[in-house]
């Protein structure tokens, strides 16, 4: 039982299996123990480490006139998305998601962020016809922007969803530089890389790991793609390899952590994961440096265990899957858990579309399925903050949004809110997004209808932008953004020496009623799908 792509968050997963990114695998997922597994040689466990060579990122050839195949693919490939500059823009007649729902009025962008009052030189001025902007989607729960290659593969998805912005798990500090460096070349989406994964010496993902790479030896990866701590005192003595990481977050694995007994099964080796005491330990240290923590979990009593450790963020809703193929009752969370996260305030992401890749007898899925959305249901009702987070490594955000609005636990504005300004928030909580007021970046989608009456047009948003930067397919539009600036002063100079009148000022406020304005210039409907002269399409 495999869950999506395996990442490179590792570095070796690419080198010993590249044909990997054709499967549906990921390094961090748990698989079912054979029922008879094979002693482990002894041979094997101490032969000598193979090299690493230098990771490179993989790149498709080149198209050549001899390649008529490659060059029928090359020519229907969509326009890869690229950022103009920063601009000026006033958006009239925008309807835009508060997070409740949709306020009307005129929104103005300047140096990346809304403000309150007219640009004095505005760049793009566009009527949008009553259509409805919403920020952009966050994922919480990913391995796909990785390392170079990874990037290559998978960013120009993320535009496309209007997903702009994503947490990494358990990347490699070299490769998570090189993604960072690359993403932000490429206008988006940004990343939070956590780079420190710490888990036991019999934990997650070492399983995977072995089994990706059998010729290799187990310490090859103890303490160097994972970091393992048996005992609270190996906390302190091992802090120097999580710092060295650099993480932007510290990730631990639970799994089963009630259960002691598991690990004297050697099947189980790599499957399993901290005790409760020293998640706790990992947990305090890593506050004391100002750290984030965030525990993968399995079962109520991993989830429990870590509320009580003092979490920032829970990793999955209990019911996702079951490896050990155990009663459903074992993933059931309680009011009382649920209430003490709240109390808590540790956010949980839900994870709910991972389950489909998970495999199990019919009456096992559908009651493991069943557990999940009472979990979502009383996390919810406790008012616990959920994070929108897909866990598959072959799609974004937008599959997440779905699954979790097939369970029928929320509205569609709860979706929108959660998705829009919860996650984006909780991943980067020093910056002011997933908001439309005065001083927020300047970021958002464009849909051509309500997303709040059908969540299936956030499928196919009709314009991006990202900072006050247009984020389109169209090169032109990119590179020409900022050529045709007008001054509203200058406009309405024009405008009186016709025989025109306008005061030139501000008429609208971003959050403010829809008021009458006499614009400074006579400006046309613009329909986000139709005007690429006008910067609006894409």
């Amino acid at each position: 039982m495999l869950r999506h792509l395996c990442a490179r968050a590792l570095p070796i997963l690419l080198l010993a299996a590249p044909a990997c990114f054709a499967q549906d695998q990921n390094p961090f997922a748990r698989r079912a123990p054979a029922v008879n597994p094979p002693p482990a040689s002894s041979a094997a466990a101490s032969a000598p480490a193979r090299p690493i060579p230098a990771a490179t990122p993989r790149r498709p050839a080149p198209v050549t006139a001899a390649s008529p195949a490659a060059a029928a693919s090359a020519a229907h490939a969509p326009a890869p998305f690229v950022a103009s500059a920063p601009l000026a823009l006033e958006l009239h007649n925008a309807r835009w998601f508060d997070g409740k729902g949709f306020q009307r009025g005129t929104l103005f962008v300047l140096d990346g962020r809304f403000t309150p009052t007219r640009p004095k030189r505005v760049n793009r001025r566009m009527d949008l016809g009553d259509q409805y902007l919403v920020a952009p989607l966050a994922d919480a729960h990913n391995y796909n922007l990785q390392n170079e290659w990874a990037v290559g593969q998978y960013a120009q998805r993320y535009l496309r969803d209007g997903v702009f912005y994503a947490a990494m798990f358990c990347a490699d500090p070299n490769d998570a530089e090189a993604a960072r460096a690359r993403l932000e070349a490429a206008g988006g989406p940004e990343a939070l890389f956590v780079t420190a994964c710490v888990t036991s010496s019999d934990g997650q993902p070492l399983g995977a790991l072995a089994e990706a790479a059998p010729e290799r030896a187990r310490s090859d990866f103890i303490d160097k793609t994972v970091i393992a701590m048996d005992k609270p005192e190996d906390v302190a003595r091992k802090w120097p390899l999580v710092l060295a990481r650099k993480p932007d977050a510290v990730r631990l694995m639970l799994a089963e952590s009630d259960r002691p007994e598991l690990r004297a099964r050697p099947e189980l080796w790599g499957r399993l994961g901290l005790t409760p005491e020293v998640a706790a330990a990992v947990t305090q240290r890593a506050h004391k440096t100002g750290l984030r923590v965030i525990a993968h979990v399995e079962t109520a009593a991993d989830f429990g265990a870590a509320v009580r450790a003092g979490v920032d963020w829970i990793d999955h809703v209990p019911g996702f899957t079951d490896p050990l193929g155990e009663p459903a009752e074992r993933f059931a969370l309680t009011p009382e858990l649920a209430a003490d996260a709240a109390r808590a305030q540790v956010a949980v992401v839900t994870g709910a579309a991972a389950a489909r890749l998970f495999k199990a007898p019919p009456e096992l899925q559908a009651a493991l399925a069943a557990t999940l959305k009472r979990n979502l249901q009383l996390l919810k009702d406790a008012g616990v903050t959920l994070l929108l987070g897909s866990d598959l490594f072959t799609d974004t955000a937008q599959a997440e949004l779905h699954a979790l609005a097939a369970t029928g636990v929320f509205s569609n504005a709860e979706l929108l809110r959660m998705a829009t300004q919860t996650t984006p928030r909780a991943l980067f909580p020093k910056r002011r997004v997933g908001c439309f007021e005065p001083g927020c970046e300047a970021s958002f989608l464009l849909l051509g209808a309500d997303p709040t009456a059908d969540l299936a047009t956030l499928n196919a948003p009709l314009l991006r932008a990202d900072q006050g930067r247009l984020i389109t397919q169209n090169l032109d539009v990119a590179e020409r953004s900022d050529e045709s600036s007008i001054s509203t002063a200058e406009a309405a100079k024009k405008k009186a020496g016709r025989g025109g009148k306008s005061s030139g000022k501000s008429t609208g406020k971003s959050g403010s009623a829809p008021t009458k304005s006499k614009t400074a210039t006579k400006k046309s409907p613009v329909k986000a799908s139709q005007a690429a002269s006008g910067a609006a399409a894409q």
